[in-house]
């Protein structure tokens, strides 16, 4: 299974890109990060701009995660379980959408397999690609039984 996580703006180093890299770096699978920047003056405008970018990066067939705050909120553990479940269903490619300032746009949360939130706060998405890359990683140790995971 591969991972591509398609998020709206640019990680200039920082301790936001260094934990999504650590994290990453710990994953049996491989993960890809495609970075989308649409530079318009109207946030409407830069939504489908941004939205437009993000679905070209999409793998075909992949199954879609989009992170939006009006998404399911679920336990590390319910977490596991569907990458778990997709895993041994033989899905070839998970993406997960991190939409930027204005969020993703209704194409992409449409198309999206599981809306998925971090909380009804709004997160920093350079933060939200450090957190999900986290918990991917947690995922893989609830997975696989690894003691990094504890209830």
């Amino acid at each position: 299974m591969r991972i591509h996580v398609i998020a709206v703006g640019r990680a200039r180093g920082g301790p936001t890109a260094t934990l999504f890299t650590d994290y990453a770096g710990r994953l049996p699978w491989p993960v890809t990060l495609h970075e989308v920047e649409a530079k318009a003056a109207a946030p409407a405008e830069r939504t489908q701009r941004e939205e437009a970018l993000m679905a070209a990066r999409i793998p075909a067939r992949a199954t879609i995660v989009a992170l939006d705050p009006r998404g399911r909120v679920l336990s590390s553990e319910d977490l596991a379980q569907r990458i778990g479940r997709w895993r041994d269903e033989g899905t070839g490619d998970l993406a997960f959408l991190i939409g930027g300032a204005d969020g993703l746009g209704d194409g992409l949360r449409a198309r999206a397999h599981l809306l998925l939130s971090f909380g009804p706060m709004i997160w920093p998405h350079l933060l939200a690609r450090a957190m999900l890359a986290e918990q991917l990683f947690r995922a893989h140790t609830i997975l696989t039984g690894h003691p990094y995971h504890r209830e």
